[in-house]
């Protein structure tokens, strides 16, 4: 997500790191808008579950950057490192590796209902969502010169 809230993320590093070893998961509440329209902050919630030995394409990592900000954004590649983006941005972070990983999310619940990562229309989402992004891009940037011009 954008930059989540620093500060209480810090804090509460320790104590997701031990609920993850203790039970498996842990429910964070994320904050901002780059996993939109997934993700709507002080909406939805995910379930963190400890990072595979190997992340794959679409899986959405929590992690911390080197200059200290947590983000959650979904993977798109693959590699030494791993190249990721989120859903409502259009700039892809390349360089994430993996002892900056923190966990991964396992599921969110999005209006009341709990989804699945591997559920296959969620599957589906990614998919389109990951290969309609040049056409988004075209949209956004056409949108927001209406929004001037009208203003």
């Amino acid at each position: 997500m954008d930059s989540l809230r620093e500060h209480s993320f810090q804090e509460l590093l320790p104590l997701i790191r031990e609920q993850l070893a203790q039970s498996g998961s842990v429910r964070i509440a994320p904050n901002g808008t780059s996993m939109l329209p997934m993700l709507r902050q002080g909406v939805d919630t995910v379930v963190l579950s400890p990072v595979p030995e190997r992340l794959q394409k679409y899986d959405i990592p929590f992690y911390r950057r080197d200059n200290g900000q947590f983000v959650l954004h979904r993977i798109t590649a693959v590699g030494e490192t791993y190249a990721c983006i989120g859903d409502n941005q259009f700039q892809l972070e390349t360089g994430v590796r993996k002892e900056q990983m923190i966990a991964v999310v396992s599921s969110f619940n999005r209006g009341g209902r709990e989804i699945s990562v591997k559920d296959p229309i969620y599957r589906c989402y990614c998919l389109l969502w990951h290969y309609s992004r040049p056409l988004r891009r075209i949209w956004s940037a056409a949108a927001g010169r209406v929004r001037r011009i009208v203003e």
